[in-house]
């Protein structure tokens, strides 16, 4: 039996059944968050970096993660891109993106799977989105790391809370034991640690500033090409900086990987 259409009335009963929504989206005239705390989120910060990335991704593939409702993986479906995967640890917003992209008739695979477990997908994509998931993490430089030596092919598409100053301090290779004042410049790179809650939301453990975004970036091995927007970096894949960086698995004992 063929599944009726989606009459504005089935949506917008859905959709209330799904909610709360964090991703705001219009289907078939239906707002998914019209109430957002930051307006028409996360389109009010797309349209400030879209065109930082390429229109057309025909025959590209593309991994999201930590898709949340799925705003992201669907823009790059909407630019051709031959295979979309969006992942999340939530169910809940799992079953938002998968009624979303139903409705809007996109085919998108969707599935429940942390960011710590990406080397389980045994593939490389063209673009990699890491949008709003690193603040959340108790380990966020091991999730970079993982990005980098499983999934990521070519383009990383990274977006993180800041905090703190936007100032980028250029620093030297490498300072003595005695130099301390360094640290209490505002430029330098910083990882504020958040120890309770912060905005209400206990999942928030770290808030960077810029310079330490870019910092960590480079130290997990990408390049930054493009900071169109104040908390988004558009990275190229690059060499390590240094064979000590990255992560150490338990799987290899004290050796770190090249």
């Amino acid at each position: 039996m063929s599944t009726p259409p989606w009459t504005t009335d089935r949506i917008r009963e859905r959709v209330q059944a799904l909610g709360p929504w964090f991703h705001n989206m219009d289907l078939g005239g239906v707002q998914t968050a019209p109430g957002h705390f930051l307006g028409d989120y996360p389109n009010v910060k797309w349209r400030r970096f879209q065109d930082s990335l390429p229109a057309d991704l025909g025959g590209k593939t593309v991994l999201d993660i930590g898709c949340n409702a799925g705003f992201y993986a669907m823009e790059m479906k909407r630019r051709g891109a031959a295979r979309v995967l969006g992942i999340d640890y939530d169910e809940d917003y799992l079953a938002q993106a998968r009624f979303a992209a139903e409705v809007q008739g996109l085919d998108i695979e969707f599935r429940q799977m942390s960011v710590y477990d990406v080397g389980q997908l045994g593939e490389r994509f063209d673009v990699v989105f890491f949008i709003g998931v690193l603040y959340h993490l108790r380990h966020p430089l091991l999730a970079l790391d993982l990005i980098r030596e499983h999934v990521a092919g070519d383009l990383l598409v990274f977006q993180s809370l800041q905090r703190g100053s936007n100032a980028v301090l250029p620093l030297a290779e490498d300072y003595e034991f005695w130099e301390t004042a360094i640290f209490d410049d505002p430029g330098y790179p910083k990882l504020h640690f958040i120890e309770r809650s912060y905005s209400h939301d206990n999942t928030n453990w770290w808030a960077p500033n810029a310079a330490c975004s870019a910092a960590m970036l480079r130290a997990a091995g990408f390049g930054v090409e493009a900071n169109p927007e104040d908390e988004v970096f558009i990275c190229r894949t690059a060499p390590l900086p240094d064979a000590r960086y990255g992560a150490v698995y338990p799987s290899r004992g004290k050796e770190a990987r090249p």
